[in-house]
């Protein structure tokens, strides 16, 4: 099976990785024999197997969540699934996106992108650039599975997406945004096929420790807990605001959209742009049916509510929030800027959000990579996360690691550098 959209290179037959070998002696262990298989869609996998192998309380790694991704346009323009089966049985799951024609000059810091802006004008070809994105290409990375990967695995897995690139003719390979841990147990098969690391943007993550929202307000430093409560004032004076927490909003996807593109404008990075059919799909728990049958999972996967900010009967902010287990991520932000300020509305959203992760009894809620010093003011903790990268020719590789570290370095000192 082909997971690229177009004409492209066919898939790879299973592939045996770890042959079982007779047993020496009698009783001796036999290892187990790994074969590996593409899949085209999330569906093809049946949801009890997703959810046993996916992290249990990343809301990103609901497979509602994958599915609405693929009927969407919001960066890559092809997707595939490696299954590995150990003796026949699933046990990890690899996601990949292609992108084919990736804006480089959308994905470096402000200053880099200014320096780029010429050639984008004159020579729009030359930045871009086909790139395979392992993992989740709107989260964390990660491979999923059981436990910690095997070696025998991690070698099979790095050496299909190394082959997959080659046939689709995606030259840069990425793994995007892992955490140590993870891209630790991939090292046999990343250092066999000559990749290297360089550290992403972290995540945020508040630990949610409190029974209530005012007891987490109590934790905070003397001058963050000052700050919230200021801010918190600030929005109530303003009468003509309110807050709604909604778990039905199909309706306010026109809106939502109008918003959101009013942060991407102002974004200093713009690896992904979520689209309406991306948002609208996931807000009504479509397309996600089991594979093979066709059907519509109306309402299965990650449960998510809207918290709405309201001017009358206008949106003028919100945050959507998926949950997972016992984890909540806030996953994307819009805001009309014209009152944005004067109601602390980014400060307010995210306080509704924390809010109602405490009250579902969530043990951590996320944040985007993005505005770190505010997280940090709301007691968010950074979490580290790496790239590893590959390409598919020599020449390129020795480019890449002579200039990638140092343009994406500058990157993130920049974006986590504290700001007026």
């Amino acid at each position: 099976m082909s997971a690229d959209r177009g004409a492209a290179a066919p898939a790879a037959p299973a592939v045996p990785a770890v042959p079982a070998a007779p047993a020496a002696v009698a009783g001796a262990r036999r290892e187990p024999a790994y074969t590996v298989e593409r899949l085209d869609r999330a569906q093809d996998l049946p949801r009890q197997v997703w959810d046993e192998l996916a992290p249990a309380d990343d809301p990103m790694w609901g497979r509602d969540v994958f599915t609405a991704m693929q009927g969407a346009e919001i960066g890559p323009d092809a997707y595939a699934y490696l299954l590995v089966r150990e003796d026949g049985l699933p046990c990890a799951v690899l996601p990949l996106s292609a992108v084919h024609g990736l804006r480089l000059d959308r994905v470096v810091g402000p200053r880099e992108r200014r320096l780029m802006a010429p050639v984008a004008r004159a020579l729009p070809r030359l930045v871009r650039v086909p790139m395979l994105f392992c993992g989740n290409f709107l989260g964390q990375g990660h491979v999923m599975g059981r436990g910690r990967l095997p070696a025998a695995v991690a070698r099979l897995l790095v050496r299909e997406v190394m082959d997959f690139a080659r046939g689709h003719r995606l030259g840069t390979v990425v793994f995007k945004d892992f955490a140590p841990d993870d891209l630790d147990a991939l090292r046999p098969g990343l250092d066999r096929e000559g990749f290297f690391t360089v550290a992403s943007l972290p995540d945020t993550e508040l630990l949610l420790e409190h029974p209530d929202f005012e007891s987490y307000l109590a934790t905070l430093p003397a001058k963050p807990r000052r700050n919230a409560r200021n801010k918190i004032r600030k929005f109530r004076r303003q009468e003509d605001l309110r807050m709604e927490v909604l778990d039905g909003f199909g309706h306010l996807v026109p809106e939502m959209m109008g918003l959101y593109r009013q942060v991407m404008d102002r974004a200093d990075q713009t690896l992904d742009v979520l689209d309406e059919e991306f948002v609208r799909a996931l807000s009504a728990g479509k397309g996600d049916g089991d594979g093979g049958e066709g059907g519509q999972g109306e309402g299965a996967g990650a449960e998510q509510r809207l918290v709405a900010c309201f001017q009358g009967e206008r949106l003028v902010g919100y945050l959507h929030c998926l949950f997972r287990g016992r984890g909540a991520v806030g996953a994307r932000i819009g805001m009309d800027y014209a009152l944005a300020h004067r109601a602390r509305l980014y400060h307010n959203l995210h306080y509704a959000a924390i809010e109602l992760a405490i009250a579902r009894g969530c043990r951590h809620i996320r944040f985007a990579q993005t505005a770190y010093e505010p997280k940090r003011e709301f007691g968010c903790e950074l979490v580290e996360q790496t790239y590893a990268l590959n390409h598919t020719g020599r020449l390129p590789r020795t480019i890449l690691r002579l200039l990638l570290p140092r343009a994406l370095e500058a990157a993130r000192a920049q974006a986590l550098a504290p700001r007026s």
